[in-house]
């Protein structure tokens, strides 16, 4: 149970002096909330034996009132300093998490589902804010805290009335350890079905296009009551055996109250203790219902934080697949870069995705990427990309294996427009900026002059203000491309890939982006990958892609003649668009 505080010991290590304060801050308070039942023992023993005076009377309501002044001060203080520790911790492991999150490759989101990933970076981690805060305030309360009560119970009144109103405590402590073991278990299967239904969530918001336009929203609503359901059902589960804590420790309690009232009669008629001991006895014994309950409120959270740290560490000690060398190698630009004889294959796939690919390509050149779906061009990208291990042969920038340069230079270098356009829920601006930060109004309506879109700019409500919806649902498909062109253009990357990045445009607009395209990248290198072949007639280096090997290669002229899938692809193509014309 308590080992939750042993895994997060580098966090009470690190903020010691704050965790001390308000510990020492908090057993201050217990100790002085311990006098105040002592002066109604003394005052109505004064009472009984005719020896209480006004002055009398006064003093020990000034010395009450002292004291609850100085107990709400140094309350404030314990607990501002404690729960506020409890958000520094949350904020910590969210900063972690989201900064691990960012180091990871793709390997990684195949295996943990977004819908999960979200919840292990919010319901666990509030509980997880749950056993840095109130889990220390119930450790010292069900611990120091009783001790204190019990030992000023023993001392001013009877340890043997004492003993005997805790003889219910060592059952409540064996009850409430099996409580916990059953809460962990089920909290962790609850947590597990909340991860479950956040992905629903998640896809059915993503895809409800898809699913209005197929009639499924019935279907949808019908899977995702089922989800909720178990969820409900799996949490019902947890308040179950949380529900039985209060109860039970009232059961024990009461017997304790029992116990403490009939034992401490008798020791009264005896004349063993004074009818004032006895009623500070009973207010102790009040006063020890509390920590009692915060026994089983400790067990309750830490095994939370427990079973949400678990899940929680399991996603942080997650390797990345791709590492910085150690020492890297600078370089101030890529410069040439080959490919000797380089074979790639994604894990846990039992064939070659890229085979035997053989290229040098020269600074400032572009090469034009074809080849059918699946031929393998994505996946020639992600290896500049260095997205995923494994790649066998060799792959050199200015003759140094990119190995041994450093992932934030090399990605640094490069600018990636994806197949599938990734847009922020943000303004237009703040969509191009994120390819260069600070970048002015200037830069920006540049860039989207190559891009092409300009004209379309005019056409938004609020221009370069505009907020685009989730994913730029506002937008259409080729305004999306063509701002994810404008994000790239923005960077002016040594090292430039568009992955079939202009196949939701006309081929006239197509063909203004590509002139921009030219006159903008001299100098600079260029890869495109594309479906429609007008987009790489102009490279300098086409290759034609199969099942991952490079079965055609060289420049548009000459490709276009030799009688191969280019050749017959192109004056496809070509008829196509010649039947379109007409």
């Amino acid at each position: 149970m308590f080992s939750v505080l042993f895994k997060l010991r580098w966090f009470f290590k690190k903020y010691w002096k704050r965790y001390t304060f308000a510990i020492i801050a908090l057993i201050i308070v217990s100790i002085i909330d311990l006098v105040p039942p002592k002066l109604v023992g003394i005052a109505i023993d004064e009472i009984q034996f005719n020896t209480l005076t006004v002055e009398r009377l006064i003093e020990l309501l000034l010395i009450y009132s002292g004291l609850l002044i100085v107990s709400y001060c140094i309350s404030y203080l314990w607990d501002y300093t404690l729960f506020s520790g409890a958000m520094i911790m949350e904020k910590t492991m969210r900063t972690r998490l989201m900064n691990h999150f960012l180091r990871m490759t793709p390997t990684f989101f195949g295996k943990n589902r977004t819908g999960d990933l979200m919840a292990r970076a919010t319901n666990d981690l509030k509980a997880l804010t749950m056993t840095a805060g109130f889990g220390i305030l119930t450790l010292v309360d069900s611990t120091i805290f009783m001790l204190m009560i019990i030992a000023v119970m023993g001392v001013t009144i009877s340890w043997p009335l004492t003993f005997a109103a805790l003889i219910p405590l060592p059952v409540m402590a064996l009850i409430m350890n099996r409580y916990g073991q059953v809460i962990h278990k089920r909290f962790t299967e609850a947590q597990e079905s909340f991860g479950e239904m956040n992905n629903q969530v998640l896809e059915s918001i993503r895809g409800v296009r898809v699913i209005r336009a197929f009639v499924q929203e019935k279907n949808d609503e019908a899977s995702f009551n089922e989800m909720t359901e178990d969820v409900y059902d799996k949490n019902i589960q947890v308040a179950k055996v949380d529900a039985l804590f209060e109860p039970t420790i009232k059961v024990l309690v009461g017997l304790s109250y029992t116990i403490g009232l009939g034992y401490g009669a008798n020791l009264v008629f005896k004349n063993q203790i004074t009818l004032g001991e006895m009623v500070s006895f009973n207010v102790y014994l009040g006063m020890l219902i509390w920590p009692m309950f915060a026994v089983g409120e400790l067990i309750n959270v830490l095994q939370r934080g427990n079973a949400s740290l678990d899940r929680v560490q399991s996603t942080l000690n997650y390797k990345p697949d791709v590492v910085n060398p150690a020492p890297s190698i600078s370089l101030d630009k890529p410069g040439e870069i080959v490919f000797h004889d380089l074979s790639f294959q994604y894990p846990e796939t039992k064939t070659y995705s890229l085979k035997n690919i053989d290229l040098v390509v020269k600074q400032g050149e572009t090469i034009g990427i074809v080849g059918k779906t699946g031929a393998g061009k994505t996946t020639f990208f992600r290896q500049l990309l260095r997205e995923y291990p494994g790649t066998e042969g060799r792959l050199k920038m200015n003759g140094i294996p990119i190995e041994n340069l450093s992932l934030d230079q090399t990605r640094a270098w490069i600018g990636y427009v994806p197949q599938d356009q990734v847009l922020f829920s943000k303004t237009v601006r703040e969509n191009i900026q994120f390819g260069k930060p600070g970048a002015t109004d200037e830069e920006i309506y540049r860039v989207l002059e190559l891009a092409h879109l300009l004209e379309d700019m005019k056409h938004l409500p609020d221009g370069l203000d505009t907020k685009l919806g989730e994913s730029g649902v506002t937008l259409s498909g080729g305004q999306k491309q063509r701002i994810s062109i404008a994000r790239a253009f923005v960077m002016s990357p040594e090292i430039l890939l568009l992955d079939d990045a202009m196949s939701a445009v006309d081929g006239k607009t197509e063909a203004e982006i590509l002139n921009h395209l030219r006159r903008e990248r001299k100098g600079k290198t260029t890869f495109i990958a594309a479906h429609r072949l007008s987009a790489v007639t102009h490279a300098d280096q086409i290759l034609v892609l199969d099942g991952g090997s490079i079965v055609e290669q060289g420049i548009h002229e000459e490709l276009a003649q030799n009688g191969g899938w280019y050749q017959s692809q192109y004056e496809h193509q070509q008829l196509k668009d010649r039947g379109r014309g007409r």
